[in-house]
């Protein structure tokens, strides 16, 4: 039976790509340092193209596929990105062509046997996946307490149940390959309160809080942001401790 993809941020691509946070680059230091060789990279589910603007500068092609054709029209252009509408379980790679497949705060949504079994046919031997996510921002204690509440109690019931992995930290998700310890990374950013209410505008939740509610439920939180941030043009430092599993392919 064919998989049915639940298109989650498509009506939202473009606030996507402008207020979701950028990853380290030594996160992409690090997983390059895995990779058997620097030939050639698959981001899966690649979205606006954050992790393949990265990886293009250490392997010498990115294969950036997305299952949204919003989200890729979208995506952050370079010359050695090759972008294509696909779903995660299927490619037009060749066998064994891929040094490192990466998937950024997305494997929890289709992780399953049709995907591994596209990135064990594409993967070259030793050729790694690396697969990642991040919860909720740290800001500061008054702050955190609102968009505690607002993840919780505003956004609960609306939440699928695949993000209960990232509540998890990853650690019951089906990944059927030999982990490879990693070091602890984090995002960072210094945003301004207009800039962290752009990304809660891009959580998958309030896609169907809005079809149900017809209202924004981020207007809700703002008089108690306001309060708990102050100036609200004034910069915070926000982090994201990263999710990281990493695996390798082995073959005799």
């Amino acid at each position: 039976m064919a998989e049915i993809f639940k298109d989650r941020f498509s009506c939202r691509a473009s606030q996507y790509r402008q207020f979701r946070p950028c990853y380290p680059e030594a996160l992409f230091i690090h997983l390059a340092s895995l990779a058997p060789e620097h030939d050639a990279a698959w981001d899966c589910a690649t979205g606006s193209g954050q992790s393949a603007a990265y990886l293009a500068k250490h392997f010498k092609q990115v294969y950036a596929t997305d299952a949204s054709a919003e989200q890729i029209s979208h995506a952050i252009q370079e010359c050695n990105i090759h972008y294509a509408v696909s779903p995660a379980h299927t490619t037009a790679l060749p066998d064994r062509s891929i040094d490192l497949v990466t998937v950024a705060q997305a494997i929890h949504w289709f992780a399953g046997e049709r995907f591994y079994r596209e990135v064990r046919r594409i993967l070259k031997n030793n050729g790694v996946i690396a697969a990642w996510a991040y919860h909720l921002p740290a800001v500061d204690p008054k702050t955190d307490r609102v968009i505690q509440r607002f993840y919780s109690d505003i956004l609960g019931q609306f939440w699928e149940k695949e993000i209960a992995h990232i509540q998890s930290g990853y650690r019951d998700l089906y990944f059927p390959f030999p982990e490879i310890p990693s070091p602890a990374f984090t995002m960072t950013v210094n945003w301004t309160l207009h800039q962290l209410t752009g990304y809660l505008e891009t959580w998958s939740a309030l896609v169907s809080y809005r079809q149900a509610k017809r209202d924004n439920p981020v207007e809700q939180i703002i008089p108690e942001l306001l309060e708990a941030w102050g100036n609200p043009l004034s910069a915070k430092k926000i982090e994201w401790p990263i999710i990281l599993k990493t695996g390798k392919i082995f073959r005799s």
